[in-house]
Formats: C-alpha cells, structure tokens, sequence
C-alpha cells in the first residue's frame, strides 16, 4: 500500500529510521549482554524484557522501512483540482475553514490535516474551486462548498 508523505515527513521517517538501526539496536544490545552475566537465561527477567523490547524494535523497522519503501511524495496538483498536498478553503455552516489533504501517515485533524482516506479527503479528491460536497458523518450530513484550491 502506497504512503502519501510529504518530503519533509520523509526525512523524518529516514531519521527515525537510522536512529533505531544504529542507536536503539546498540541500547538493546548492551541490555542483553549485561543481562547475560547474570546468569540462568530462563528464568532472567532482564534477558527476557531485554528481548521483548528486541523484538519491538525490529517489527518498528520492519514498518518505518516498509513505509519508506511504499513512500510517494505528494506534489501539488496545478490544475485547480483538489489532489493530494493541496490546502482547500471551504464554507461549511456560514464559517470558513482551511484544510490540508496530506498520506494517512500525517493526518492530524486537530491541525486540519485530514487524509486521503478519511470521508472528508476522499470528497474533496478531484473537486475544483466552487464545487459542493457532502459528507456523512456520525452526527449527520455536512455539506462543504470550496471556496479556494493552494
């Protein structure tokens, strides 16, 4: 499945990447060999914690690799149309709002980062300047009118 990032949020990604191949595996593997010296590694719970958390580390690269290597970095449609990475400027109930269709990967509704998948993203895909939309949401239907396309 492709991730829609945007390039900033790839870098970060290939960030958080390194820091987890060079510097967590360094931490856990330092914990393992210590809990080594104490002894009897069956009933270790050092040892044991020590793996667990090795395991998590390594399903946590396996992921931020997987997205890295699914990563399409959104480039701004210039054709007026609502696409990924564009900024809309909606009317909905007489109020103006702005917002931002980033990848599921940077959602933030708090932020009016809203993604490509939500109800609310998938509306606005391929709408221009003027075009209505609705959108069921649990506490009904809402109709967004767009205003302006960035």
């Amino acid at each position: 499945m492709k991730s829609y990032v945007t390039r900033e949020r790839l870098e970060e990604l290939k960030e958080e990447l390194e820091h987890f191949k060079k510097d967590a595996r360094q931490e856990i593997a330092e914990r393992l060999r210590r809990a080594k010296e104490y002894g009897d590694l069956s009933e270790n719970s050092e040892y044991i914690d020590a793996k667990d958390a090795q395991s998590q580390l390594e399903e946590k690269i396996a992921e931020l690799e997987e997205t890295i290597r699914t990563a399409v970095v959104i480039k701004k449609d210039k054709n007026g149309v609502v696409s990924i990475g564009s900024t809309v400027e909606v009317e909905k109930n007489g109020k103006k709002v702005k917002y931002t269709i980033v990848g599921s990967e940077e959602a933030d509704p708090a932020k009016f980062l809203i993604s490509n998948e939500s109800p609310l993203g998938r509306g606005f895909l391929g709408k221009r300047s003027g075009d209505a939309i609705e959108v069921e949401t649990p506490s009904g239907s809402v109709k967004y009118k767009i205003l302006k396309i960035d």
